[in-house]
């Protein structure tokens, strides 16, 4: 084994977390190594290139209300970024409906009934509320006060429970407010009637910041970032996290048949968080194993066909509820950039959400693409004769699940971290939170600030993440 060398900060995976965390303290001179196990950088925020295609791992739309975080993207990218258009839209029954959702284009595709039982429905849950304080307790609480018990039954209900594969009963509110980030059925009816001004919801934003050769190019000005002083090693997994006495002294990391020590003063941790526990020597105690247990990660597979076509939708984002179809949501990077494809060629992006015991998990790569090619045929996007080329990928722990009881699990966890006082989590695994791209990078930019300040007793930052940075 290689003793390695010591360090001032190393953090352990290059997601847009740990970059961001380990540009920022690399800029001061800090002696900064950043570990990641994936051969690229950006984890779910890296562009695949295969055979003059290029696309996403499900198609990352940069928007952020934190200027700070704006600026510090757009400067990474060195001016090099595109503002495209949204446009989403939801496949129900074979018709397609806006996303956010629009009371005219309802009332189109569902009709005089179906659009009344919707306005009954949410009016009636207001009308409740007003005589009844029940207590929301689960995700589907959340969204029917939100929106009412005929639309979250018609639009809501079946695509999340194809997204995270439990029901909608028992996954916590919080992901609620994470998912739809402020709208309401009143908040999307006002900004359909008074524009872009009459609604502050996330949600609702009519344009995104995307680079032109794909959302991999901030991940990957971050990495020039760091690597202009410091080393940023992938396809290195760490085996290891050794500690004593409250404080993490070193990780191990294997490289083929060599091991290597990483000592540091400070630590940074982006890994899922159950997957970081499972490295510690010695083990933690049997409750904190426990708590970690009950950690779940939903995991993606994502289908990619390359089309003999210029183009096939004008969308940038497809969802797809029905359980019969095997993916849940479409995108095509063409539509946000044309240098995504070849001249002439396009893509479709498919998102199969799963668990790694499911069958499709396991299934050969050839059948996915079988399944997914018939499915699109199906659903009249494309003729098979067109599909000339195809790439299957699968990513483990791609979101945190938040089901109810999780809560309770995370913070026995993080009590237990706290007591190292070397040690900080951040990002979405790092610290189980439902982060979009800029919190992820909130969440970097704040403990990197901790550790310049000399804190190292307060955790109110890493432990909160973007919700305390913000």
């Amino acid at each position: 084994m290689n003793d390695g060398e010591a360090w001032d900060v190393v953090i352990l995976g290059a997601g847009l977390a740990g970059l961001t965390a380990g540009n920022l303290l690399s800029e001061p001179g800090v002696d900064v190594l950043v570990i990641e196990r994936e051969e690229s950088v950006g984890g779910l925020s890296r562009t695949i290139e295969h055979n003059g295609f290029r696309f996403d791992l499900g198609g990352h739309r940069f928007i952020t209300e934190n200027q700070r975080i704006d600026d510090f993207v757009k400067d990474i990218l060195d001016g090099d970024f595109l503002d495209v258009d949204r446009s989403s839209k939801i496949l129900l029954n074979g018709k397609y409906f806006d996303y956010p959702w629009r009371l005219l284009n309802a009332f189109r595709g569902l009709g005089v009934r179906g659009t009344s039982a919707i306005l009954f429905d949410y009016s009636a849950e207001r009308l409740r509320r007003l005589f009844r304080d029940t207590e929301i307790k689960s995700f589907e609480d959340a969204m029917v006060c939100r929106f009412g018990r005929a639309m979250f039954d018609i639009f809501v209900k079946e695509y999340s429970e194809k997204v995270w594969g439990i029901e909608c009963g028992l996954m916590a509110k919080e992901l609620a407010e994470w998912r739809i980030q402020g709208l309401s059925l009143w908040v999307a009816a006002r900004d359909a009637l008074f524009g872009p001004g009459g609604g502050n919801a996330r949600t609702l934003a009519r344009k995104f910041l995307f680079p032109p050769l794909g959302i991999g190019m901030i991940a990957e000005g971050l990495r020039r970032g760091i690597e202009k002083s410091h080393p940023v090693l992938t396809g290195v997994p760490v085996v290891r996290v050794n500690h004593s006495a409250g404080r993490i002294d070193s990780v191990m990391t294997r490289q083929g048949d060599e091991t290597r020590l990483h000592r540091a003063g400070e630590f940074v941790s982006s890994i899922p968080l159950n997957t970081l526990l499972r490295l510690f020597d010695p083990k933690p105690p049997a409750g904190i194993l426990e708590a970690a247990a009950g950690l779940r990660f939903r995991d993606l597979m994502i289908v990619t066909v390359m089309i003999d076509r210029p183009r096939v939708t004008d969308q940038t984002w497809i969802y797809v509820p029905g359980h019969e179809i095997p993916f849940g949501r479409i995108h095509e990077p063409t539509n946000w950039s044309e240098k995504m494809a070849p001249r002439g060629k396009t893509l479709l992006v498919t998102e199969h959400f799963c668990f790694r015991q499911d069958d499709a998990w396991k299934a050969g790569d050839d059948a996915l693409v079988e399944a997914t090619v018939a499915s699109l045929e199906d659903l009249g996007f494309i003729q098979g004769h067109e599909v000339i080329d195809s790439l299957v990928l699968r990513i483990p722990n791609a979101y945190p699940i938040l089901d109810i009881g999780h809560e309770e699990n995370r913070g026995k966890i993080l009590d237990y971290l706290d007591t190292f006082v070397n040690l900080h989590v951040i990002g979405r695994g790092g610290t189980f939170r439902y982060l979009n791209m800029d919190h992820a990078m909130e969440s970097g930019i704040a403990v990197a600030e901790e550790i310049l300040a000399g804190n190292k007793e307060s955790r109110s930052r890493s432990r909160g993440g973007a919700e305390a940075h913000r």
